[in-house]
C-alpha cells in the first residue's frame, strides 16, 4: 500500500471545479497499482508495510499524459536552421542531422532515456512517441530492434510508453510490414497493449504532406487487424498548403476518403481547420492533440482549441519533439496553451487545460484508466509542492499550477503505484549520467 498523506488539494482530472471553487484535499490511497480511495479527511490507517508520502502543502494530480512527442529528437535540439522556418526547410535540416549521427537502436535508447527522464521529472507519466525516422536500409528486424530499444528505456525508468510506428516518405509496403512486426514483437495482444499496461503500440503516418493513400490504407489494414490506435498529424498550415498543391484538396478531405476519420484516430496540431471540418471531425468521433510548444515558435499556427472542445472533440496535449520544441515539459506547454487560447477563440481555464494534459490525452490513446484519479483508476500521480514563494498569494492552488511558477517540477511522481521520482530526483537512474551518456554518444558519432 502507498498513501499520499494530507494533500492540500486533489485534482481528479476533470475540468470542472466543485461548487466552492476548490477541490478537497486529504489522502490518496494506492493498492496494487490502482487508486483504492480518495479520503477527504486525512488519517487513513497504515501498517508497517505501508509507504507514506507526505503531501502536505501540495496539490496532487493525475500523472500528465504527453500525447504527442518525437523522443529521438531529444538528441537534436536547437540545431541551427530549425527555428521559425518553413517545413520544407526544416525537414532536410533535420534529415541531415540524423544522417550525420546515424539512427539505430543505440541512439534510440539513449535519446529515449533522456526524453522519458525529462518527462518524468516534469510530471509526465505516459508519453506517446510518434517515431518517424527510419533509415531506408533498415530491415524489418532492425526496425523492431529500434522500437524495442525505445520501449526498454521507458521501462528502465518506470514510465509508460505508447510507441507509434510512424512513416515519413517510407515505402508503404515495407513500413506496414515493419509496423505489423513491431506490434507482434512488443505487444501481440489485440489492442497493442502489454498486460501490465506499461507499453502500448499504435500506428500512424506523418501526414498527407509526406505520405500518400497507399501508406494510409496499408497502415489502416494493420491497425484494423491488430486493433491498434491510429494517429497522424494534420492541418498545420504547411500541411494544408502541400495538400492543396499536390492534390487540390485539404488534408481533412483526403483523410476522410482514405478511411482515417474514425473514432480510433487522433489528429495532432489542427492549426488550420474550418468550422465545417471541425463539425465533421466531431461527427466522426475523432480526437485531437494540441501542441502549442511546437506550433507557435515555428509559426505553423494556433489550433482553435475552444472550438474543437465546444464541438465535442476530446482534446489532449503534446509537446512534439526536440526539433521544434526543445523541452518535453508538458505542464509548461499547458500554461502556454492557456495563455494563447484567447487568440484562437476564447479563453480556457486552467482546469480545462490541465484536464487536456491528463484525461484528454488519455482519451485519445484509448486509455480511460489513465489521466484520472478515482477508485479503480491507474495509480499514476504527481505531487506538486505549492508552499513556496512562487505560489505565495495564489488564491486557487490548482489554477496556480499553470499560472504561477513556470517550469515547476513535481516533488514526487508515482506510476502504476511505484514511486519513480522522489524529492525531485529519479529513483531508477541519475539524470546527469543519462545526459552525459547521450552527449558522449553524439560526440563520438558526429564528424
Amino acid at each position: 500500500m502507498l498513501i499520499l498523506r494530507d494533500a492540500q488539494h486533489v485534482f481528479t482530472g476533470t475540468a470542472a471545479a466543485p461548487a466552492d471553487g476548490l477541490e478537497p484535499g486529504g489522502d490518496v490511497v494506492v493498492e496494487d497499482g490502482v487508486v483504492a480511495s480518495l479520503a477527504s479527511t486525512p488519517g487513513t490507517p497504515s501498517t508497517s508495510s505501508t509507504e507514506v508520502l507526505d503531501a502536505s502543502g501540495c496539490v496532487v494530480t493525475p500523472g500528465l499524459v504527453n500525447a504527442h512527442h518525437h523522443l529521438l529528437q531529444s538528441a537534436f535540439r536547437t540545431l541551427p536552421g530549425t527555428r521559425g522556418v518553413a517545413m520544407r526547410d526544416w525537414l532536410p535540416t533535420m534529415a541531415a542531422a540524423y544522417s550525420s549521427v546515424g539512427v539505430d537502436p543505440e541512439l534510440a535508447h539513449a535519446a529515449a532515456l533522456t526524453a522519458v527522464a525529462e518527462g518524468l521529472l516534469s510530471g509526465v507519466t505516459t508519453v506517446a512517441d510518434h517515431h518517424l525516422t527510419w533509415p531506408a536500409a533498415m530491415s524489418t528486424d532492425e526496425t523492431v530492434a529500434l522500437a524495442a530499444a525505445t520501449a526498454s528505456a521507458a521501462r528502465e525508468l518506470g514510465g509508460r510508453l505508447v510507441f507509434v510506428r510512424g512513416a515519413a516518405r517510407d515505402d508503404a509496403a515495407q513500413a506496414a510490414e515493419s509496423a505489423d512486426a513491431i506490434a507482434e514483437s512488443l505487444a501481440p495482444a489485440r489492442g497493442g497493449l502489454t498486460g501490465d499496461g506499461m507499453l502500448q503500440v499504435a500506428i500512424g503516418p506523418a501526414g498527407v504532406h509526406s505520405d500518400g493513400r497507399d501508406t494510409f490504407e496499408r497502415f489502416g489494414e494493420v491497425a484494423a487487424r491488430r486493433g491498434l490506435r491510429r494517429r497522424t498529424q494534420a492541418n498545420e498550415q504547411v500541411d494544408v498548403a502541400i495538400a492543396l498543391e499536390r492534390y487540390g484538396r485539404r488534408p481533412i478531405d483526403l483523410l476522410d476518403e482514405w478511411g482515417w476519420l474514425e473514432p480510433d484516430v487522433t489528429l495532432a496540431h489542427l492549426c488550420d481547420v474550418t468550422d465545417a471540418e471541425i463539425a465533421l471531425l466531431a461527427e466522426r468521433g475523432v480526437t485531437a492533440t494540441h501542441a502549442p510548444g511546437c506550433d507557435l515558435p515555428m509559426g505553423w499556427g494556433i489550433a482553435p482549441v475552444a472550438a474543437l472542445r465546444d464541438a465535442g472533440l476530446p482534446v489532449g496535449l503534446g509537446t512534439s519533439g526536440g526539433g521544434s520544441n526543445d523541452a518535453g515539459h508538458l505542464l509548461a506547454d499547458a500554461r502556454l496553451a492557456m495563455q494563447v487560447a484567447p487568440l484562437a477563440g476564447r479563453p480556457l481555464t486552467a482546469r480545462e487545460v490541465l484536464s487536456m494534459a491528463t484525461h484528454g490525452s488519455a482519451t485519445g490513446l484509448g486509455r480511460p484508466e489513465l489521466g484520472m484519479l478515482a477508485p479503480g483508476s491507474a495509480a499514476d500521480l504527481c505531487v506538486w509542492d505549492v508552499s513556496g514563494v512562487a505560489d505565495a498569494g495564489v488564491a486557487d492552488p490548482v489554477a496556480g499550477l499553470l499560472w504561477a511558477n513556470p517550469g515547476r517540477r513535481p516533488r514526487h511522481v508515482v506510476v502504476a503505484g511505484r514511486v519513480v521520482v522522489r524529492d525531485y530526483a529519479l529513483v531508477a537512474a541519475d539524470e546527469r549520467a543519462i545526459a552525459a551518456d547521450l552527449a558522449a554518444l553524439l560526440t563520438a558519432r558526429r564528424p
